[in-house]
């Protein structure tokens, strides 16, 4: 049975964990990404798929004029956007297996989670991450919980409206005296086209529609990703 199950690896290593202040936190690009067979609108680094939406989100909130292509070019100005704003990118699956090979977070077995609270204590800049979807089954926010649970550690719900806001106090070594900061998670909702339906179901987005019947549910993520990035 195992034998034909797809290992679904993560293609890339986490970005600029040493200068962040901001992690975007996902779990697993699309299968064609471990594979290399990128479509020609694909980009080849973090979220660069073209079904996806955080680039075109961001695209419009800081008005990147960004490429949608398989070129360096298109991997240059994002990881320029990155750098210059020191946010990274750590999606916390390393790996899973997959029965049926599509990119549903459902759909992943045997996961292998990459050390996000290992991370956090070696690099203090990292004050927020950004989740890339809730705490639904094997969401980043979920596997982030089990890995704070093993540590004995729990967040504090600071907002419980969408995009949820935690706070954790996350204990660390400095010059062998032991200390703790804040870091502040946000969930935010899930960049992707399977998310729409949740979007469609918040009572903010129906208000906002009623007022404005061209708005949609890209301009609603548009709204809140501002916010936090």
């Amino acid at each position: 049975m195992s034998s034909a199950l797809f290992k679904h690896t993560h293609p890339y290593k986490p970005f600029l964990l040493e200068e962040a202040t901001k992690l975007i936190v996902g779990t697993l690009p699309p299968p064609r990404f471990t594979k290399g067979e990128l479509k020609p609108q694909d980009v080849d680094f973090c979220y660069g798929s073209c079904n996806g939406q955080l680039w075109p989100i961001l695209d419009r909130i800081f008005n990147l004029g960004l490429v949608y292509e398989t070129t360096q070019e298109a991997v240059e100005q994002r990881k320029q956007f990155l750098i210059k704003h020191k946010i990274g990118v750590c999606d916390i699956v390393e790996s899973a297996e997959r029965e049926k090979i599509d990119a549903s977070d459902l759909g992943m077995q045997n996961v292998v989670l990459r050390d996000m609270i290992g991370y956090l204590q070696q690099y203090p800049n990292i004050g927020t991450l950004l989740f890339t979807g809730g705490n639904s089954k094997n969401g980043p926010e979920f596997f982030f919980r089990r890995q704070l649970k093993e540590n004995g550690l729990k967040l504090k719900v600071i907002s419980n409206t969408v995009p949820r806001i935690h706070h954790l106090e996350l204990p660390f070594n400095f010059n062998g005296v032991k200390k703790t900061r804040t870091v502040r998670t946000v969930s935010l909702i899930a960049p992707s086209g399977a998310a729409n339906r949740a979007v469609g179901g918040l009572q903010a987005y129906k208000d906002l529609k009623s007022k404005n019947p061209e708005f949609n549910t890209v301009d609603f993520r548009v709204m809140q990703y501002s916010e936090f990035f």
